[in-house]
């Protein structure tokens, strides 16, 4: 062979450049790379081929991250020419140990020639190493300082140390390079909480936004601090007793928020956002559901974290309590009153709205919401409006049976009926 291709490489003898043709022929196809061949494919060989032999191996093996070794193998031909045989490697991205997992340090076979990768090619070739995991997956970003972080463990009480990194999933395993889920600790996150308040129902009116960055810790205790001036007082009196009511569960608020965060899908680039008006507070959050579960399993407690690192890391702050919980103690904050929460799900997006209780009626003292009003409740506010066929489909009643039951709802005032015989359909109160 004398010329170059994309599985071929000469140099005329050693110098550092070999350790990028090494990288690109391994985070690519393969390839050989003969040492003391000049670029015309002739032999001019080595001077000291031993000596070289030893330089070669010792320093791919000192500036090549991670390990190389076991897809490199070497030969010496005719005395005089180091041959080396470079496999695809199976923990890409390889890169220079002096430059880091960076495009600077991260090279790629492109033709006869290796060319620094693209960001998007690290990032491709990461989610094939590390699976689909983002949090688990290696950060492009490893100048990664923790004071938020720090301070959030320090003020729940939990140690947080280098020594515990590994155990709380921030560094990988194989190399111990930071990964997303450290990133997203971190005072470097990339991620933010948009909110903005709005003064019409429609949300086209902007009173107020804003957004927060940082630590995911940070943005959590500004974001929520944020929204806490948008839930507003008033006092009632009981005979000589003051009553305060708020027009949101401060709980609520907290709950909603948190789960915005912990489920999110983080290997998009969007922003959590949260939308305010006088009627209600949405919160909305990129990534559906998981495969297999529905937006009434989720109302119902049944919960699958996307990101697990990160709600065992909430969990341990107690931030969290046990998985699902927190959408169950909404709905039960709302028990009384007259507008339930609402989950919306797309494929790509979840959000969770929560009614203003200072503009909703309370339900009666004597009306219980059983599990099935709750659901035919639920099923209104997405769909405005209900029959009595939807009924017996939705419970798996008969007809008698969803005939009783909204007339019942009728009568406490949770529901109005409209029209007659197929027509009838029921709406909601007010």
């Amino acid at each position: 062979m004398n010329y170059e291709t994309e599985n071929i490489e000469f140099k005329f003898g050693f110098t550092e450049e070999i350790y990028k043709e090494v990288i690109a022929f391994a985070n690519t196809d393969g390839g050989v790379l003969y040492i003391g061949i000049d670029n015309n494919g002739n032999a001019v060989g080595l001077n000291n081929v031993d000596d070289e032999y030893t330089r070669i191996t010792n320093g791919i093996r000192d500036a090549v991250l991670p390990d190389v070794t076991m897809f490199v193998k070497y030969t010496i031909q005719e005395n005089e020419v180091v041959r080396i045989t470079i496999s695809e490697g199976t923990n890409k991205p390889y890169y220079l140990r002096s430059k880091g997992l960076k495009p600077g340090g991260v090279y790629v076979r492109q033709g006869t020639s290796s060319a620094q990768a693209s960001s998007e090619q690290i990032r491709q070739m990461i989610k094939e190493s590390d699976g689909d995991d983002f949090e688990s997956m290696r950060s492009l970003e490893q100048n990664l300082t923790f004071a938020s972080a720090a301070n959030a463990f320090e003020r729940y009480g939990i140690e947080f140390s280098e020594e515990k990194y590994l155990a709380l999933g921030m560094i990988h395993k194989n190399d111990g390079l930071f990964t997303n889920l450290a990133l997203l600790m971190s005072d470097q996150c990339q991620h933010s909480i948009k909110i903005a308040v709005f003064g019409d129902d429609q949300n086209t009116t902007f009173k107020d936004n804003q957004e927060f960055k940082g630590s995911i810790f940070r943005q959590i205790d500004e974001a929520f601090h944020y929204i806490m001036l948008s839930n507003r007082t008033s006092s009632d009196f009981k005979g000589l007793e003051r009553i305060e009511k708020s027009d949101y569960p401060e709980a609520a608020l907290r709950e909603a928020l948190l789960n915005s965060v912990v489920h999110r899908d983080y290997g998009f680039s969007g922003s959590i956002i949260i939308n305010i008006n006088d009627k209600q507070m949405e919160f909305l959050s990129i990534g559906g559901l998981l495969p297999g579960l529905t937006a009434e399993d989720i109302r119902s407690g049944i919960s699958q974290p996307r990101n697990k690192n990160l709600a065992e890391v909430f969990h341990r702050l107690k931030l969290i309590e046990a998985y699902g919980t927190g959408i169950r103690r909404i709905y039960k904050l709302y028990e009384n009153c007259s507008m339930q929460p609402r989950i919306e799900v797309t494929h790509n997006t979840f959000k969770m709205i929560l009614p203003n209780m200072s503009v909703t009626e309370p339900l009666p003292e004597s009306t219980y919401l059983t599990p099935q009003k709750e659901r035919i409740l639920t099923f209104i506010s997405r769909n405005g409006q209900i029959t009595e066929a939807e009924i017996m489909e939705l419970l798996g009643i008969k007809r008698t049976r969803a005939y009783t039951l909204a007339k019942q709802m009728c009568d406490e005032k949770l529901i109005v009926s409209v029209g007659r015989g197929a027509n009838k359909k029921y709406l909601p109160q007010g």
